[in-house]
Protein backbone atom coordinates (compact mmCIF):
# COMPACT_ATOMS: atom_id res chain seq x y z
CA UNK A 1 0.00 0.00 0.00
CA UNK A 2 1.39 3.41 -0.58
CA UNK A 3 2.35 5.08 2.50
CA UNK A 4 0.13 7.78 3.69
CA UNK A 5 3.19 9.92 4.69
CA UNK A 6 4.22 9.93 1.25
CA UNK A 7 0.58 11.41 0.23
CA UNK A 8 1.02 13.90 3.36
CA UNK A 9 4.24 15.09 1.80
CA UNK A 10 3.46 15.62 -1.68
CA UNK A 11 0.53 17.49 -0.85
CA UNK A 12 1.75 19.66 1.57
CA UNK A 13 4.87 20.41 -1.37
CA UNK A 14 1.97 21.24 -3.90
CA UNK A 15 0.64 23.30 -1.48
CA UNK A 16 3.11 25.33 0.27
CA UNK A 17 5.41 26.33 -3.02
CA UNK A 18 3.37 28.47 -4.22
CA UNK A 19 3.08 30.50 -1.03
CA UNK A 20 6.77 30.23 -0.53
CA UNK A 21 8.17 32.02 -3.66
CA UNK A 22 7.82 35.93 -3.12
CA UNK A 23 6.27 38.24 -4.82
CA UNK A 24 8.12 39.36 -7.73
CA UNK A 25 8.58 42.92 -8.78
CA UNK A 26 7.92 44.55 -12.14
CA UNK A 27 10.80 46.99 -13.17
CA UNK A 28 9.50 47.45 -16.79
CA UNK A 29 5.91 49.37 -17.87
CA UNK A 30 3.27 46.65 -18.20
CA UNK A 31 2.13 46.37 -21.31
CA UNK A 32 -1.83 45.50 -22.15
CA UNK A 33 -1.39 41.60 -21.80
CA UNK A 34 -4.55 41.33 -24.54
CA UNK A 35 -2.66 43.18 -26.91
CA UNK A 36 0.24 40.85 -28.01
CA UNK A 37 0.34 37.75 -25.64
CA UNK A 38 2.89 36.18 -27.99
CA UNK A 39 5.79 38.49 -26.97
CA UNK A 40 4.56 39.80 -23.42
CA UNK A 41 7.54 39.65 -21.39
CA UNK A 42 5.28 39.44 -18.15
CA UNK A 43 3.09 37.06 -19.64
CA UNK A 44 4.83 33.31 -18.67
CA UNK A 45 2.50 31.40 -21.03
CA UNK A 46 2.89 33.45 -24.30
CA UNK A 47 -0.92 33.05 -25.41
CA UNK A 48 -4.16 33.50 -23.51
CA UNK A 49 -5.47 29.93 -22.18
CA UNK A 50 -8.83 29.17 -23.96
CA UNK A 51 -11.40 29.23 -21.18
CA UNK A 52 -13.74 26.66 -23.26
CA UNK A 53 -10.86 24.63 -23.32
CA UNK A 54 -10.25 24.82 -19.49
CA UNK A 55 -13.76 23.96 -18.74
CA UNK A 56 -14.24 20.84 -20.66
CA UNK A 57 -11.26 19.39 -19.25
CA UNK A 58 -11.88 20.60 -16.09
CA UNK A 59 -15.17 18.62 -16.04
CA UNK A 60 -13.69 15.76 -17.30
CA UNK A 61 -10.90 15.54 -14.40
CA UNK A 62 -13.53 16.06 -11.87
CA UNK A 63 -16.01 13.50 -13.22
CA UNK A 64 -13.07 10.70 -13.16
CA UNK A 65 -12.35 12.12 -9.36
CA UNK A 66 -15.74 11.99 -8.13
CA UNK A 67 -15.73 8.71 -10.06
CA UNK A 68 -12.86 7.30 -8.42
CA UNK A 69 -13.69 8.80 -5.46
CA UNK A 70 -16.80 6.77 -4.88
CA UNK A 71 -15.03 3.58 -6.63
CA UNK A 72 -12.61 3.40 -3.26
CA UNK A 73 -15.17 3.86 -1.16
CA UNK A 74 -18.18 1.16 -2.47
CA UNK A 75 -15.53 -1.09 -3.88
CA UNK A 76 -12.08 -1.09 -2.26
CA UNK A 77 -8.39 -0.81 -4.04
CA UNK A 78 -7.98 2.45 -1.42
CA UNK A 79 -4.41 1.85 -2.69
CA UNK A 80 -5.42 3.34 -5.53
CA UNK A 81 -6.23 6.59 -3.91
CA UNK A 82 -3.03 8.58 -4.88
CA UNK A 83 -4.14 8.99 -8.07
CA UNK A 84 -7.58 10.06 -6.85
CA UNK A 85 -5.45 12.83 -5.19
CA UNK A 86 -3.83 13.97 -8.00
CA UNK A 87 -6.91 13.71 -10.28
CA UNK A 88 -8.08 16.62 -7.68
CA UNK A 89 -4.92 18.66 -7.79
CA UNK A 90 -4.51 18.48 -11.09
CA UNK A 91 -7.72 19.67 -11.41
CA UNK A 92 -6.68 22.45 -9.10
CA UNK A 93 -4.04 23.64 -11.46
CA UNK A 94 -6.56 23.14 -14.54
CA UNK A 95 -8.59 25.94 -12.45
CA UNK A 96 -5.94 28.45 -12.79
CA UNK A 97 -5.92 28.56 -15.90
CA UNK A 98 -9.49 30.61 -15.59
CA UNK A 99 -7.55 33.09 -13.84
CA UNK A 100 -4.80 33.37 -16.43
CA UNK A 101 -6.97 33.86 -18.93
CA UNK A 102 -8.71 37.11 -16.76
CA UNK A 103 -5.16 38.11 -15.36
CA UNK A 104 -2.59 36.78 -17.86
CA UNK A 105 0.54 38.59 -15.83
CA UNK A 106 -0.59 37.20 -12.33
CA UNK A 107 2.25 35.57 -11.28
CA UNK A 108 0.68 33.45 -8.57
CA UNK A 109 -2.14 32.08 -10.38
CA UNK A 110 0.72 31.21 -13.02
CA UNK A 111 3.07 29.45 -9.91
CA UNK A 112 -0.05 27.56 -8.68
CA UNK A 113 -1.52 26.36 -11.96
CA UNK A 114 1.99 25.24 -13.39
CA UNK A 115 3.22 23.35 -10.00
CA UNK A 116 0.05 21.48 -9.94
CA UNK A 117 0.02 20.33 -13.64
CA UNK A 118 3.17 19.26 -13.60
CA UNK A 119 3.58 17.55 -10.54
CA UNK A 120 0.42 15.88 -9.68
CA UNK A 121 1.14 13.45 -12.38
CA UNK A 122 3.38 12.15 -10.10
CA UNK A 123 0.56 10.55 -8.17
CA UNK A 124 -0.77 8.86 -11.46
CA UNK A 125 2.87 7.19 -11.77
CA UNK A 126 2.53 6.08 -8.13
CA UNK A 127 -0.65 4.31 -8.35
CA UNK A 128 0.42 2.52 -11.41
CA UNK A 129 3.54 1.42 -9.70
CA UNK A 130 1.15 -0.19 -7.02
CA UNK A 131 -1.17 -1.39 -9.32
CA UNK A 132 1.05 -3.41 -10.54
CA UNK A 133 2.51 -5.33 -7.27
CA UNK A 134 -0.96 -6.11 -6.37
CA UNK A 135 -1.76 -7.71 -9.83
CA UNK A 136 1.07 -9.59 -9.65
CA UNK A 137 0.52 -10.92 -6.29
CA UNK A 138 -2.99 -11.49 -7.06
CA UNK A 139 -1.95 -13.82 -9.72
CA UNK A 140 0.49 -15.34 -7.54
CA UNK A 141 3.12 -14.40 -10.41
CA UNK A 142 5.64 -12.54 -8.72
CA UNK A 143 8.41 -14.95 -10.15
CA UNK A 144 7.93 -13.18 -13.62
CA UNK A 145 8.92 -9.48 -12.26
CA UNK A 146 12.52 -8.88 -12.27
CA UNK A 147 12.21 -7.48 -8.23
CA UNK A 148 9.64 -9.00 -6.20
CA UNK A 149 6.38 -7.50 -5.85
CA UNK A 150 6.74 -5.58 -2.25
CA UNK A 151 9.80 -4.41 -3.33
CA UNK A 152 8.37 -3.09 -7.17
CA UNK A 153 6.46 -0.72 -4.51
CA UNK A 154 9.08 0.37 -2.78
CA UNK A 155 11.60 1.01 -5.32
CA UNK A 156 9.41 2.55 -7.91
CA UNK A 157 7.92 4.97 -5.13
CA UNK A 158 10.98 5.54 -3.64
CA UNK A 159 12.41 6.61 -7.32
CA UNK A 160 8.86 8.84 -7.89
CA UNK A 161 9.22 10.40 -4.38
CA UNK A 162 12.83 11.39 -5.59
CA UNK A 163 11.93 12.52 -8.56
CA UNK A 164 9.18 14.65 -7.38
CA UNK A 165 11.22 16.44 -5.26
CA UNK A 166 13.87 17.52 -8.15
CA UNK A 167 10.76 18.88 -10.37
CA UNK A 168 9.71 20.88 -7.38
CA UNK A 169 12.86 22.08 -6.36
CA UNK A 170 13.12 22.91 -9.86
CA UNK A 171 9.69 24.53 -10.40
CA UNK A 172 10.54 27.03 -7.15
CA UNK A 173 13.54 28.16 -8.81
CA UNK A 174 11.73 28.57 -12.03
CA UNK A 175 9.71 31.09 -11.14
CA UNK A 176 11.92 34.16 -10.79
CA UNK A 177 12.62 36.88 -13.40
CA UNK A 178 16.01 36.66 -12.38
CA UNK A 179 18.12 34.85 -15.10
CA UNK A 180 20.41 32.60 -13.75
CA UNK A 181 18.70 31.22 -10.77
CA UNK A 182 15.87 30.63 -13.84
CA UNK A 183 18.45 29.04 -15.91
CA UNK A 184 19.66 26.72 -12.82
CA UNK A 185 15.97 26.07 -11.67
CA UNK A 186 15.28 25.60 -15.69
CA UNK A 187 18.00 22.94 -15.60
CA UNK A 188 16.61 20.94 -12.42
CA UNK A 189 13.66 20.51 -13.32
CA UNK A 190 14.38 19.00 -16.63
CA UNK A 191 16.75 16.36 -14.71
CA UNK A 192 14.00 15.60 -12.91
CA UNK A 193 11.74 14.82 -15.58
CA UNK A 194 14.47 12.66 -17.42
CA UNK A 195 15.23 10.83 -14.20
CA UNK A 196 11.19 10.35 -14.02
CA UNK A 197 10.70 9.66 -17.85
CA UNK A 198 13.79 6.95 -17.53
CA UNK A 199 12.21 5.34 -14.39
CA UNK A 200 8.91 5.35 -15.44
CA UNK A 201 10.08 4.00 -19.17
CA UNK A 202 12.52 0.62 -17.26
CA UNK A 203 8.96 -0.13 -15.06
CA UNK A 204 6.76 -0.43 -18.67
CA UNK A 205 9.22 -2.89 -19.98
CA UNK A 206 9.54 -4.56 -16.58
CA UNK A 207 5.72 -4.92 -17.30
CA UNK A 208 5.86 -5.92 -20.71
CA UNK A 209 8.16 -8.78 -19.32
CA UNK A 210 5.94 -9.40 -17.23
CA UNK A 211 3.44 -10.16 -19.34
CA UNK A 212 5.15 -12.15 -21.89
CA UNK A 213 6.57 -14.00 -19.46
CA UNK A 214 3.54 -14.90 -17.60
CA UNK A 215 2.10 -16.05 -21.29
CA UNK A 216 5.05 -18.19 -21.48
CA UNK A 217 5.79 -19.76 -18.62
CA UNK A 218 2.11 -19.52 -16.84
CA UNK A 219 -0.08 -20.55 -19.65
CA UNK A 220 -2.77 -22.23 -17.42
CA UNK A 221 -2.93 -18.90 -15.54
CA UNK A 222 -3.01 -17.10 -19.15
CA UNK A 223 -5.86 -18.95 -20.27
CA UNK A 224 -8.24 -18.37 -17.60
CA UNK A 225 -9.08 -15.13 -18.92
CA UNK A 226 -10.18 -13.90 -22.68
CA UNK A 227 -8.27 -10.71 -23.26
CA UNK A 228 -11.61 -8.73 -22.70
CA UNK A 229 -12.35 -9.79 -19.07
CA UNK A 230 -11.59 -9.77 -15.46
CA UNK A 231 -7.37 -9.65 -14.62
CA UNK A 232 -6.48 -9.72 -18.17
CA UNK A 233 -8.49 -6.74 -19.15
CA UNK A 234 -6.93 -4.83 -16.17
CA UNK A 235 -3.39 -5.63 -17.07
CA UNK A 236 -4.56 -4.47 -20.51
CA UNK A 237 -5.95 -0.76 -18.88
CA UNK A 238 -2.43 -0.62 -16.95
CA UNK A 239 -0.85 -1.04 -20.54
CA UNK A 240 -2.85 1.87 -21.56
CA UNK A 241 -2.13 3.88 -18.88
CA UNK A 242 1.66 3.27 -18.81
CA UNK A 243 1.52 4.66 -23.15
CA UNK A 244 -0.60 8.26 -22.09
CA UNK A 245 1.49 8.53 -19.22
CA UNK A 246 5.02 7.77 -21.20
CA UNK A 247 3.48 9.92 -23.89
CA UNK A 248 3.09 13.05 -21.10
CA UNK A 249 6.78 12.21 -19.89
CA UNK A 250 8.42 12.37 -23.07
CA UNK A 251 6.47 16.04 -24.35
CA UNK A 252 7.38 17.13 -20.84
CA UNK A 253 10.67 16.32 -21.28
CA UNK A 254 11.52 17.73 -24.64
CA UNK A 255 9.01 21.03 -23.92
CA UNK A 256 11.11 21.93 -20.88
CA UNK A 257 14.18 21.21 -22.79
CA UNK A 258 13.44 24.08 -24.91
CA UNK A 259 13.21 26.48 -22.19
CA UNK A 260 10.40 28.39 -20.75
CA UNK A 261 9.67 30.04 -23.81
CA UNK A 262 10.07 26.74 -26.54
CA UNK A 263 8.18 26.00 -29.20
CA UNK A 264 6.65 23.48 -27.70
CA UNK A 265 5.44 25.54 -24.38
CA UNK A 266 3.94 28.72 -25.98
CA UNK A 267 1.49 26.66 -27.80
CA UNK A 268 -1.63 25.78 -26.09
CA UNK A 269 -2.89 22.98 -28.39
CA UNK A 270 0.52 20.81 -27.42
CA UNK A 271 -0.28 21.15 -23.54
CA UNK A 272 -3.66 19.64 -24.58
CA UNK A 273 -2.90 16.93 -27.17
CA UNK A 274 0.58 15.86 -25.12
CA UNK A 275 0.11 16.17 -21.58
CA UNK A 276 -3.30 16.85 -20.69
CA UNK A 277 -5.33 14.39 -22.45
CA UNK A 278 -3.01 11.37 -22.57
CA UNK A 279 -2.91 12.03 -19.17
CA UNK A 280 -6.53 11.63 -19.07
CA UNK A 281 -6.88 8.51 -20.63
CA UNK A 282 -3.96 6.78 -18.82
CA UNK A 283 -6.63 7.55 -15.40
CA UNK A 284 -10.25 7.40 -16.74
CA UNK A 285 -9.26 3.60 -18.12
CA UNK A 286 -9.69 2.77 -14.83
CA UNK A 287 -13.25 4.08 -14.80
CA UNK A 288 -14.35 1.29 -16.74
CA UNK A 289 -12.85 -1.30 -15.01
CA UNK A 290 -11.98 -0.53 -11.19
CA UNK A 291 -8.87 -2.73 -9.74
CA UNK A 292 -11.46 -3.10 -6.73
CA UNK A 293 -13.78 -5.38 -9.18
CA UNK A 294 -11.09 -7.54 -10.19
CA UNK A 295 -8.85 -8.13 -7.51
CA UNK A 296 -10.88 -9.47 -4.57
CA UNK A 297 -10.79 -12.37 -2.68
CA UNK A 298 -13.73 -14.15 -4.12
CA UNK A 299 -12.35 -13.59 -7.80
CA UNK A 300 -8.37 -15.28 -6.63
CA UNK A 301 -10.96 -18.65 -5.34
CA UNK A 302 -12.81 -18.60 -8.79
CA UNK A 303 -9.16 -18.30 -10.51
CA UNK A 304 -7.81 -21.38 -8.39
CA UNK A 305 -10.72 -23.25 -9.17
CA UNK A 306 -10.23 -23.06 -13.17
CA UNK A 307 -6.65 -23.65 -12.38
CA UNK A 308 -7.25 -26.95 -10.49
CA UNK A 309 -10.00 -27.55 -13.06
CA UNK A 310 -7.61 -26.99 -15.81
CA UNK A 311 -4.58 -29.18 -13.72
CA UNK A 312 -7.01 -32.17 -13.32
CA UNK A 313 -8.39 -32.45 -16.67
CA UNK A 314 -4.66 -32.44 -18.11
CA UNK A 315 -4.07 -34.86 -15.96
CA UNK A 316 -6.99 -37.09 -16.71
CA UNK A 317 -6.15 -36.65 -20.54
CA UNK A 318 -2.66 -37.93 -20.24
CA UNK A 319 -3.73 -40.75 -17.71
CA UNK A 320 -6.14 -41.76 -20.87
CA UNK A 321 -3.75 -41.31 -23.55
CA UNK A 322 -2.36 -44.74 -24.46
CA UNK A 323 1.69 -44.98 -24.83
CA UNK A 324 2.20 -46.19 -28.66
CA UNK A 325 5.84 -47.82 -28.74
CA UNK A 326 7.12 -47.99 -32.68
CA UNK A 327 8.34 -50.89 -33.97
CA UNK A 328 10.78 -51.06 -36.49
CA UNK A 329 9.41 -51.62 -40.18
CA UNK A 330 10.04 -55.02 -41.36
CA UNK A 331 11.68 -55.49 -45.04
CA UNK A 332 9.00 -57.02 -47.10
Amino acid sequence: MLPLSYLNRWIAVLLLLPLAVSALSNPYPIPDPFADPAHDLYNPLRYIPSNALTGVSLGLYLITGIGTSFYAWRYGARWMLAMTIGTYTFSLGLGMRFGLAKDPHNTTYYIIEYLFVVLSPCAFIAADYVLLSHLATWLDAGDQLVVSPRRVTLVFVLSDVTTFCVQAIGGGMSVTRDQATLTKGSHIFVAGLALQLLSFFLFTLMYIRFLWLMRKRMPDTWSTAKWYQGWKLLSLFLLISCGGILIRSFYRTIELSEGFTGYLAIHEAYFYALDTYPLYVAITVYLFLWPGWVLTEDARQKLLHKLDAISHATDVQLAEDPVHEKTPEHAS
